[in-house]
C-alpha cells in the first residue's frame, strides 16, 4: 500500500491490463464499504474505439467554458482522451435506493472502492491516477456516458505501465493528520 503513488496519466503507457488483470482491479472495488448496500458507484471503461468521442466531449467542453481557447489547447483537452491505456470513468449514483443515505456517504463508499482500485493496479505493477475536471459536469460528458439526472461523474481513473518511476513522495506523518478527542475533566456533578 505505501508504494502507490500517483503516476500522470501522460506517463503510462501500453500495456495497459489484460483482461484477466481489468478484471482483478475492477473486482477490487467491491470491498468497499457500502452503507445498506446501494452499490452508489460504477465505473465506465472507456475502449479504444470510443476515445475519439471523448476526445470531442474534452474540446467541446473547453470552448464552452472558453470561446478564446486557443488550437493548442483545444488540442491538449482532445489529447487528455488518449493519455493512458485503460481509462474509465467513475459515476456516483445520488439517488439509488435509501434516500435516507446522504450523497456524502455515497461518494465515500466510491472513494473507497476507487482505492482499493488503485491499489489493486500497484499490486499488479501498474502506476494510475485520478484526474478531474471541468469537463466532468459538461452537458456533452453526461449525453457520452448517458449519465441519469442523479447521477454525478465523479473522476477518471488511468492505468498503465510507468514510462519512469520516480521517487516514491513523502508522506505525511501520522501526527499531521490524527488527533485524540480530549475527555472534559469532570467538576464532580
Amino acid at each position: 500500500m505505501q508504494s502507490r503513488q500517483t503516476i500522470l496519466p501522460k506517463r503510462l503507457l501500453a500495456p495497459g491490463p489484460d483482461t484477466e488483470q481489468l478484471q482483478q482491479i475492477l473486482e477490487a472495488a467491491a470491498s468497499a464499504p457500502d452503507h445498506g448496500q446501494l452499490l452508489p458507484w460504477r465505473f465506465v471503461v472507456v475502449p479504444d474505439a470510443a476515445r475519439a468521442r471523448l476526445a470531442q466531449v474534452f474540446a467541446d467542453a473547453l470552448l464552452e467554458r472558453d470561446a478564446s481557447a486557443t488550437q493548442a489547447q483545444v488540442a491538449q483537452a482532445r489529447e487528455k482522451a488518449y493519455r493512458s491505456p485503460l481509462l474509465m470513468l467513475v459515476v456516483v449514483d445520488g439517488q439509488c435506493g435509501n434516500p435516507d443515505i446522504d450523497l456524502s456517504e455515497r461518494i465515500v463508499s466510491a472513494g473507497c472502492a476507487i482505492q482499493n482500485v488503485l491499489l489493486m493496479a500497484t499490486a499488479l505493477g501498474f502506476g494510475s491516477a485520478l484526474t478531474s475536471g471541468k469537463a466532468l459536469k459538461a452537458q456533452g460528458l453526461r449525453a457520452l456516458f448517458s449519465l441519469a439526472p442523479g447521477d454525478h461523474a465523479l473522476c477518471f481513473i488511468s492505468v498503465g505501465t510507468v514510462l519512469v518511476a520516480r521517487p516514491v513522495r513523502l508522506r505525511p506523518q501520522m501526527g499531521d493528520y490524527v488527533d485524540t478527542l480530549q475527555v472534559a475533566a469532570s467538576n464532580g456533578n
